[in-house]
């Protein structure tokens, strides 16, 4: 039987009736990844006490690093915490910002989304603003609310595309869609402030917040999205043809192994 390829799929810290400490990942993620590129999903801990990044790297074919409700602990790019910008998964973000450098050297493909793209953007040196919505000219990015300050209960409201993306239309995501312009939702608070050193910016909203990013010299796919494109694949073609491409990648880096360890 033909073995698919394995993404490794990081989980998120989270506490259950504020006693069970739990690692999880929203169905979504494992669904986008199984329906849509084919290749099987294989949850890993955020944990450095419990995955060792190179034993994981043996036996996936490339990571998905998913959105979480945590942002990024800011003492990564030397800025002071703030309580109100809590919760942060410190867990996460020692794992997760090795994996992404690691990853790149190795052309083993990385995929961020969300707090993905963001985690890309420290690892390379960047920062990150806490609220994009408070820097003057930006829209609100988070989800919608009802009048009474709850989370709209219809998914459909939540996750409907919100905002324009202007491509660079000489970059890795212009040429995956085939145009210079998309429209996306919108679910975050923290966004990139300053790129890290090869970071490249290739999506830009209309209020200027960075919206896709690739990493410069990589030597395999390494893209990330700030909107949740694992959303809706299955029927938005312009999330299809990014999980599509990252579907190839991985087959690319499944058959490059399986040749190596033939010989």
């Amino acid at each position: 039987m033909k073995r698919r390829p394995v993404v490794g799929v990081i989980g998120n810290t989270y506490s259950i009736e504020n006693r069970f400490a739990v690692q999880m990942v929203g169905e979504r993620n494992l669904r986008a990844i199984a329906e849509v590129t084919g290749a099987l999903p294989l949850m890993f801990a955020g944990l450095p006490g419990v995955t060792d990044v190179e034993s994981l790297l043996d036996v996936v074919d490339g990571i998905l690093l998913t959105g979480a409700r945590a942002n990024v602990h800011p003492r990564h790019f030397n800025v002071e915490p703030n309580p109100k910008h809590e919760p942060y998964d410190e867990a996460r973000d020692a794992l997760a910002l090795d994996l992404v450098e690691i990853c790149v050297e190795r052309g083993i493909p990385i995929f961020g989304i969300c707090r993905g793209l963001q985690e890309m953007n420290v690892a390379f040196g960047g920062s990150l603003h806490p609220e994009i919505r408070e820097i003057p000219g930006r829209m609100n990015h988070r989800m919608p609310r009802l009048p009474t300050g709850e989370i709209h209960p219809d998914p459909q409201v939540v996750f409907a595309d919100r905002h324009e993306v202007t491509l660079d239309p000489n970059g890795n995501f212009a040429r995956i869609l085939g145009r210079n312009s998309i429209r996306v939702n919108s679910l975050h608070g923290q966004g990139i402030l300053e790129p890290g050193k090869r970071v490249v910016i290739e999506g830009i909203a209309e209020d200027g917040t960075v919206e896709a990013i690739s990493i410069a010299e990589a030597k395999g796919f390494a893209l990330g999205v700030q909107w949740h494109a694992e959303y809706d694949p299955q029927r938005n073609p312009i999330n299809r043809r990014l999980f599509e491409e990252f579907g190839k990648a991985l087959n690319d880096r499944y058959r490059t192994s399986a040749s190596a360890h033939a010989r």
